[in-house]
């Protein structure tokens, strides 16, 4: 390990699993989306989005289409910022290159380096397994390899306890997770496997796979017991702003989900699109809202609310 590490994660989950792993005083940089814990948020930006973030779902998805389908990145990264900086590791992805800066924007900017060559840590996190490996890689860069084990021994128990648990449940609910509302995107990745974990049936999406597309005719046809609505990058407000994009709809009102009053909506920023340590209060969170009367966490109104009809 570097003895004096200094670290820029360009991720937000990244940002996540460095501070879990007890380096968070050697971070000196990280993106304009890393928030977490609070007081990263004194680091310097290196990043920035090329689109504009305000609007609504179906207008971010039109900006963001328009420039991959150009070729082009979808944010900038800040090189001289960077050089500025002098990091011995910047920890970046691959998974995705609409959601979090790219590995072909970072070895970029770093070509532009003339005083340092930092190690780029690169996570692709598509399944639960792979976050896992992912906080290895990280402890493995920073020579902590025995900390990071610990740590994901921690996490794996408090989720297995969770499965366990539901386990023992007699009925499985079927779930429809929505992680885009205009187009309609179901949840993939990681997100099945948590689904199943919290003793639910999932719907649509494969784990280790990228979040597919939908219908509303595929949405109308499963009419699942549970919609749970997350969005990729919005809080809870900014979900509900958007709901009527669903509930406007004239399906809506024959979907056994809404008729039961079992849709809900979840803050996915800060957690089900962070493959990071909070994958088990996303865990926790879905436990809560598929079997309330076996799971309470605590994270009613902060990380889930019921959708008001």
């Amino acid at each position: 390990m570097t003895e004096h590490p200094r670290i820029v994660s360009l991720i937000a989950s990244a940002t996540e699993i460095v501070c879990a792993l007890g380096f968070e005083e050697q971070l000196v940089g990280r993106s304009h989306e890393c928030d977490y814990p609070t007081s990263v948020k004194r680091l310097p930006q290196c990043t920035s989005p090329k689109f504009d973030v305000d609007g609504s779902s179906y207008e971010i998805d039109q900006r963001v289409k328009a420039i991959v389908e150009g070729a082009l990145s979808v944010y900038r990264v800040d090189a001289g910022l960077l050089e500025e900086l002098k990091p011995t590791h910047i920890v970046t992805q691959t998974q995705c290159d609409v959601c979090a800066v790219s590995l072909r924007d970072v070895e970029q900017a770093v070509c532009e380096f003339t005083s340092t060559r930092p190690e780029i840590v690169s996570l692709e996190p598509n399944s639960l397994s792979d976050i896992w490996a992912d906080m290895r890689r990280v402890g493995a860069a920073l020579g902590a390899t025995e900390r990071a084990e610990l740590e994901i021994e921690r996490l794996q128990n408090r989720m297995n306890s969770i499965a366990l648990r539901s386990r023992a449940m007699s009925g499985r609910p079927s779930l429809a997770y929505i992680e885009w509302i205009e187009p309609l995107m179901a949840g993939g990745n990681w997100m099945p496997e948590l689904v199943e974990m919290a003793g639910g049936s999932n719907v649509f999406g494969e784990a280790g796979k990228h979040s597919p597309w939908m219908s509303w005719e595929e949405l109308v046809q499963a009419d699942p017991e549970i919609i749970f609505v997350s969005p990729c990058g919005f809080d809870i407000d900014r979900t509900m702003e958007e709901m009527h994009l669903l509930s406007d709809r004239p399906e809506w009102k024959v979907l056994r989900a809404v008729r039961n009053q079992r849709v809900y909506v979840a803050d996915g920023n800060q957690y089900f699109n962070r493959p990071g340590p909070r994958v088990v209060e996303s865990l926790e969170i879905l436990a809560e809202v598929i079997h309330p009367r076996m799971f309470r966490f605590g994270h009613e109104g902060s990380g889930w609310k019921g959708y008001q009809f």
